[in-house]
């Protein structure tokens, strides 16, 4: 990141401002923008266990620090970029921006388990905002199909370095100076983008509606099957708090489908699923991302409250499991151009499944670095399959869908990685052991994988189009 901002002042000498607001500072922003997005889902994972002591809550507690900003996050995504269109993107990245730093602050600030989750959740609603913004930041700076290929590029990677980095600075910043830090650290970050997007020219405001109806159903459907999950978890399926919530949560997954299915300008257009790629790609999507996240949440635990670990030890352990993702993501788009990307789709999910059986082996004893060791099938699995899925989902749609094709994707990748720390702190709760739970957990994650594996081999080698459903 600092190479790019060194080359970037360096063009700023040889070219007018106009030239650098145009460019860099949109390429600059937006990737600030999403290495902050993707920071935060990973770098709180390994400081949960200082969280918990620092502010009580127990498991349910920890999984909604976790669940509070992805959850929103994925609820809120599909209309984002309706917003983004109609207030224009470069409004809506900044005030995006100003939330998720301000919601940060108000993290590192909580005094008590009950605002630190309410913070979480408006630094997921901020992300919500700030993730098509910048994409269409992107297409609003470079023109030229080439340039904006390569800038698109970057931008991927900086989520990639931020999956990375993420467990590791966590853990640095818990151990050396507390976890309140690991919320402190977008300050900087943040008034920096917003620096270089005052550089960037005003966007343009494109007539969009958002769909309230289908927004607030949305919202409250994952929510109270989140809370379902987790307190029936925590407390038994029997309580009637949990059961009501599982009720709200079908009664509003119903409104949603009545909405979309009715509505005159639905924000999830249900004939995109009348294509087997699409429906296919996004249970694809939603499993690998229950496998990563839930697995990553699992791990954090295991190496702090069963190995005894620091959070900065807890850290370093992931760093053979996200160090190669990037180079894995343009490994994917080769091994997707020569065979098809059918090919690394199933490969990684396959070997993400060998992965988490591996892991489902590990005692109390097993050597941390052996299970390290098998934690990185799990991570780069992951790596092979997203790139490969994500182009053939766009193949299969036509180009006037590809941004809501995109959003549901990434909007059911997101909505994965909640359910499965939901789902996966349930069993960690309601096991006489932890290893127990930890076991099941491993093994319905690589089931799940097995299943969609074998959906994936029902595809054509390449995306059929759709005709344009409405």
């Amino acid at each position: 990141m600092a190479t790019l901002f060194k080359s970037a002042a360096a063009r700023t000498a040889a070219k007018p401002p106009a030239a650098w607001s145009g460019s860099s500072a949109v390429l600059g922003a937006a990737l600030l923008g999403f290495f902050l997005i993707a920071l935060d889902a990973m770098i709180v994972t390994v400081a949960l266990p200082d969280i918990g002591r620092s502010l009580g809550g127990g498991m349910s507690g920890l999984q909604w620090v976790v669940d509070g900003y992805t959850l929103i996050f994925a609820a809120l995504m599909l209309s984002a970029g309706a917003l983004s269109d109609r207030i224009g993107a470069r409004r809506a990245f900044g005030g995006g921006l100003v939330l998720f730093a301000l919601a940060s602050a108000a993290c590192g600030l909580a005094p008590g388990l009950g605002v630190l989750v309410a913070a979480r959740l408006v630094q997921g609603a901020a992300a919500a905002v700030m993730m098509p913004a910048s994409l269409a930041l992107i297409r609003q700076g470079f023109a030229d199909q080439a340039e904006r290929a390569r800038a698109i590029a970057i931008w991927t990677a900086g989520g990639a370095v931020a999956a990375a980095a993420g467990p590791v600075l966590g853990g640095l910043l818990t151990a050396s100076i507390g976890w309140r830090w690991i919320f402190f650290v977008n300050l900087p970050a943040g008034l920096l983008a917003l620096a270089l997007l005052a550089r960037v020219p005003a966007s343009p405001r494109l007539p969009a509606r958002v769909d309230w109806a289908g927004q607030v159903t949305a919202v409250v459907a994952m929510g109270a099957l989140t809370y379902g999950v987790i307190e029936g978890g925590a407390e038994g399926f029997g309580r009637p708090l949990t059961l009501i919530a599982l009720l709200v949560a079908v009664a509003a997954a119903a409104g949603f489908l009545v909405a979309q299915a009715r509505g005159a300008r639905p924000m999830l257009p249900l004939g995109l699923f009348r294509s087997k790629v699409v429906s296919v790609s996004v249970l694809v999507g939603f499993v690998l991302n229950a496998a990563f996240y839930g697995g990553v949440f699992v791990f954090s635990l295991y190496f702090q409250q069963v190995r005894g670990l620091s959070a900065l030890h807890t850290g370093l352990m992931f760093v053979p499991m996200t160090a190669l993702i990037a180079l894995v993501n343009l490994s994917s788009a080769k091994l997707a151009g020569r065979f098809g990307p059918r090919v690394p789709m199933v490969a990684g999910q396959l070997l993400a499944m060998t992965g988490l059986a591996a892991v489902a082996t590990v005692g109390a004893h097993t050597g941390v670095w052996v299970v390290a060791a098998l934690m990185v099938p799990v991570g780069l699995g992951g790596a092979l399959a997203v790139p490969a899925l994500t182009a053939m989902l766009l193949d299969a749609v036509p180009a006037d869908r590809a941004g809501t094709a995109a959003a549901v994707l990434n909007t059911g990748r997101q909505t994965g990685g909640a359910m499965a720390v939901a789902v996966f702190g349930a069993l960690l709760a309601g096991q006489d052991t932890f290893l127990a739970g930890m076991r099941w957990s491993m093994l319905l994650a690589a089931a799940g994988l097995v299943l969609t594996a074998g959906a994936a081999l029902t595809l054509p080698r390449a995306g059929r189009r759709l005709s344009a459903p409405r």
